[in-house]
């Protein structure tokens, strides 16, 4: 209770001190305004809880007994040293306010996931929030979860799975990256880790102060793309997770859209969901590329019809259908919780009108386009011929999103429709009926997206 008695006086010192020094007017604005908080909601008591927790040094800032005269007061003998008293102080209370109240920020912190499967452009599309300067950004985090912890198919194993997701999702959007330890191999020593999957994929993970000096004779098993870094030090990555205005992560380890129902109605969160779909049988043509030992029984059925395709494979696929489309239902649905939450999103229009759709999704996460992010779709839509490496982010995007249906075989597209026809048909994915329909350019396959996608 002292400290808060205290404050009008270091209110009135403070601005004793503007009259030696303007630049401190900033100061005065912030603390001003949390006087203005504390009538309101007693923010001032937590503040205060904190403050006792800090050093003897930012604790004396805010005594009663700091004198602006040099001669009264030794530790501010100099103009220096009161500059960096304040420098202290400004951080200091930029730091709970952060702690307190989720951003020092104006405008609310936005939460967005990017929830899809492999192989539907969920990389590309990620893409988009990536380059937003204000957004720190995951890629695949639960990655080490699925590699750590061994859940069996179906049942209770299912939801056991899908509940340890959620978890470890909430305390990601938290900015809680210590979760991630629990997971990484080998565990990570003294909050650093070279192994983190991907990390040159999260330009939060490569920019400064995070991206500390490289060191030799350490394997960087996930590097930066574009400058050395050294082993990933999380909780540097924590705090720039919560320096930064908002938080987006984007998984294909989360498919049953209802066990987010505890992460929308968190008080702490303000989550928008993102969910992205694409044609089953582009992307079970993307992933007998991409995953090609896996998808081997496949590749030889559809091209010798020698080795049969055993039904544990098709319904491997029914179901893995059959769980985007219950999600998008409950989606598209608009429950209550989920009301204003949810956005359903096509990679095809994406692929064909990338910035028109980056636009929409920016809008419905409530943020503002910037043009970084409108420069990286011109540069990385428009390429000559299709990126390299199945990974790639740069694309002719207009031109590769159908270029699958004039290689598959028309037996192989028939298996996906007959498995995934529910599915398809909420999407609007039309089915082939003839090699001939398959391969005709002049045919299209999907069908106007609906506005009521976006609810």
């Amino acid at each position: 209770m002292e400290i808060r008695r205290a404050l009008p006086q270091d209110i009135r010192e403070v601005l004793h001190c503007l009259k030696m020094r303007s630049k401190y007017a900033v100061l005065l604005v912030f603390v001003i305004s949390l006087v203005i908080i504390e009538k309101e909601n007693n923010f001032i008591s937590r503040v205060s809880d904190k403050l006792k927790q800090s050093p003897q040094a930012l604790t004396e800032d805010n005594s009663t007994e700091v004198s602006p005269a040099p001669a009264e007061n030794g530790s501010l003998a100099s103009l220096q040293e009161l500059d960096a008293a304040f420098s202290q102080l400004r951080s200091h209370l930029y730091n709970i306010t952060l702690q307190l109240a989720g951003d020092g920020d104006p405008g609310p912190r936005r939460h967005i996931l990017l929830m899809a499967t492999t192989r539907t452009g969920s990389s590309f599309v990620g893409e988009f929030f990536n380059q937003q300067g204000s957004i720190f950004y995951l890629f695949e985090p639960l990655w080490h979860v699925e590699k750590t912890v061994t859940f069996l198919p179906g049942g209770a194993s299912a939801v056991g799975s899908a509940l340890v997701y959620r978890d470890v999702l909430k305390q990601l959007l938290l900015c809680d990256l210590y979760i991630l330890e629990n997971f990484i191999s080998p565990a990570p020593e003294g909050h650093l880790t070279p192994f983190l999957f991907r990390r040159g994929s999260s330009h939060s993970l490569c920019e400064e102060p995070v991206c500390t000096p490289s060191t030799k004779k350490v394997f960087e098993k996930y590097y930066c793309k574009n400058r050395r870094c050294g082993p990933l030090n999380i909780t540097l990555a924590a705090e720039a997770c919560r320096r930064k205005q908002h938080v987006a992560l984007k998984t294909v380890r989360i498919r049953q859209l209802e066990f987010l129902q505890p992460l929308v109605e968190d008080p702490r969160l303000d989550l928008r969901i993102i969910q992205l779909v694409r044609d089953p049988r582009a992307v079970l043509a993307s992933r007998m590329v991409a995953f090609s030992g896996k998808y081997e029984t496949w590749k030889k059925w559809a091209s010798e019809g020698e080795a049969p395709l055993q039904e544990e494979e098709v319904q491997r696929l029914r179901g893995n259908c059959e769980s985007i489309r219950v999600s998008a239902e409950l989606g598209l649905r608009r429950p209550g919780w989920l009301r204003g939450r949810y956005m359903l999103v096509r990679y095809e229009d994406v692929a064909r009108a990338p910035l028109r759709k980056a636009q929409e999704m920016y809008r419905f996460a409530g943020l503002p386009l910037t043009p970084q992010v409108e420069e990286w779709i011109g540069k990385n839509t428009q390429a000559p011929r299709d990126g390299n490496g199945v990974y790639s982010t740069c694309k002719n995007s207009s031109e590769q999103f159908d270029k699958w249906r004039f290689s598959m075989p028309f037996k192989l597209a028939q298996v996906v429709q007959d498995a995934c026809a529910p599915a398809m048909q909420l999407f609007g994915y039309k089915l082939a009926s003839s090699p001939a329909a398959l391969a005709n350019r002049s045919f299209s396959l999907l069908e106007e997206a609906q506005p009521a996608w976006v609810t």
